[in-house]
């Protein structure tokens, strides 16, 4: 019989044994949680996009957003000693990063889908965005060496069915190609920007909030300059400021720090699959405010949808536990 404390000493190796896969659980829990949140506050930007897209041009409006949401998270930033410390430290290469990180993410993907909703309904929009996880998907097994599991991909790709399910059947105007072209740029823009912005926060080595703010400022200004140049300057009504500030604020500043954030934990394809739950968040914005009522097919493929991203991050999280509980049960032994 063994002794009672060697007994005790493996019931204190037991807990110790199970407390990482826990915290490594946790950890992936509330990552969800804040792009879950992330995703709730730009599924209400669609509405309000579009009421502001009816007083100011969506360059110019796109621009006007992340250039106040930019100074917003550059004062935070310079007003802490830490962030400006950690960015003299920084070589060229980061800065790179961070500007590619910034053009792509603010500049193109930002604004092709304010031209996108300026041209065509929320809807088709919404659903070319949804062809993101795809991209992500191969573009993150590859060059992310982050490759999911055969049932993840399966609810992957059954999530998109979700999202096609919604918006069938599909009908394109001939005046809306260039629409749809420009929301396919964006789409691919967003896919790169997800693998960008992966590979910059998953080092953890740099504050989410500098990434935001040095990577929206970069491409804040781009955008800006190229709808001054295409739009021309416009007057904002006092409504159109309040679109503005909410959005700048609350909607950009808050949401894409918390975004970085949750991305320092969860792979890119998972934070695509997390973004795609805002096609159902949409359409009930939609019913509540545009007074648009989904068929019975739509609430099929939403349910499709919402149950597949769900399944994703609870496989995903069995997984991170099960890998951390092998990791240092390999590391115990039982001299008893």
């Amino acid at each position: 019989m063994r002794p009672m404390s060697q007994n005790r000493s493996t019931v204190g190796r037991n807990s110790a044994t199970a407390t990482p896969s826990q915290s490594v659980r946790s950890r992936h829990t509330i990552a969800v949680m804040e792009a879950l949140v992330v995703t709730v506050l730009w599924s209400s930007s669609w509405v309000l996009i579009k009421f502001g897209l009816q007083d100011v041009p969506p360059l110019i409006f796109s621009g006007l957003r992340y250039s106040v949401a930019s100074a917003i998270l550059l004062g935070v930033i310079l007003a802490r000693p830490k962030h400006r410390i950690f960015l003299k430290g920084r070589n060229r290469r980061w800065w790179t990063s961070i500007a590619a990180y910034g053009t792509i993410f603010v500049a193109i993907t930002q604004g092709a889908q304010y031209v996108g909703l300026a041209v065509l309904d929320a809807i088709t929009v919404s659903m070319l965005l949804n062809l993101t996880p795809i991209l992500v998907l191969l573009l993150g097994s590859s060059l992310l060496r982050e490759v999911p599991s055969t049932r993840q991909v399966a609810l992957i790709l059954l999530s998109v069915l979700g999202a096609m399910i919604y918006v069938y059947p599909v009908q394109f105007d001939a005046s809306q190609t260039i629409g749809i072209a420009v929301v396919i740029v964006g789409v691919i823009a967003n896919a790169v920007s997800s693998i960008m912005g992966r590979s910059i926060n998953r080092e953890r080595d740099s504050s989410p909030v500098v990434v935001t703010g040095l990577s929206m400022t970069i491409g804040s200004i781009l955008l800006l300059a190229v709808g001054l140049a295409v739009e021309g300057v416009v007057s904002l009504t006092p409504l159109s400021i309040v679109y503005v500030v909410w959005l700048s604020v609350v909607n950009t500043a808050f949401a894409f720090t918390l975004w970085n954030r949750a991305m320092q934990t969860l792979r890119a394809v998972d934070m695509s699959i997390i973004n795609s739950t805002m096609m159902p968040q949409i359409a009930l914005l939609a019913v509540w405010f545009l007074g648009e009522m989904p068929t019975i097919l739509d609430w099929v493929g939403l349910a499709v949808l919402g149950i597949s991203v769900a399944l994703v991050q609870v496989d995903q999280a069995r997984k991170l536990a099960s890998n951390q509980r092998t990791k240092t049960g390999d590391n115990l032994t039982d001299p008893g």
